[in-house]
């Protein structure tokens, strides 16, 4: 069923584009929201560390990396708080206990009607470009670089400031 849902298709890249009547910024690209750079967590950092990182650098969420790139999660202030005050976690644990792994991705080159469509069902969204690294042999392969997280109200606010009406 959910092969024939236009929203799913699009998340999962299976269709580009189904609205008849798209908005002015519907094929926009990704890489036209200013977003900033994000501040990425390593999986050792305590829950406690994370909740004092994310409330001095003032962000909600950030992704969880590790060190050879691979992305693992999001930790976010709310689930964080959520998960220890309930016993469900330990200030002293590391954030890996308390990510979501259930995340989307989407690219620089994406457009913002295949955004949208995963911030209808998603609160926040990785934006990540693929880079190629080579090995000390020779070899290469593709690496994926965490560029931002991407919420609705970055869209909203990219609508809003550029509103072509």
């Amino acid at each position: 069923s959910k092969f024939l849902n236009d929203k799913w298709m699009i998340k999962n890249g299976f269709l580009n584009d189904v609205q008849e009547h798209k908005p002015w910024w519907w094929n926009i690209k990704v890489q036209k929201l200013s977003l900033s750079a994000p501040l990425i967590l390593l999986p050792e950092v305590s829950c406690q560390k994370a909740i004092e990182i994310l409330q001095e650098k003032g962000y909600n969420q950030a992704p969880v990396v590790a060190e050879s790139g691979l992305i693992l999660g999001m930790v976010t202030l709310s689930n964080t708080l959520t998960l220890v005050l309930a016993g469900n976690a330990q200030f002293s644990d590391p954030v890996t206990k308390v990510i979501y792994d259930q995340f989307s991705k989407i690219g620089l080159e994406d457009s913002l009607g295949k955004l949208s469509c995963i911030l209808q069902n998603d609160h926040f969204a990785i934006v990540v470009h693929e880079q190629m690294q080579f090995n000390g042999n020779g070899s290469s392969f593709m690496k994926q670089m965490v560029f931002g997280v991407v919420t609705a109200m970055d869209l909203l606010t990219f609508v809003s400031r550029n509103d072509k009406k």
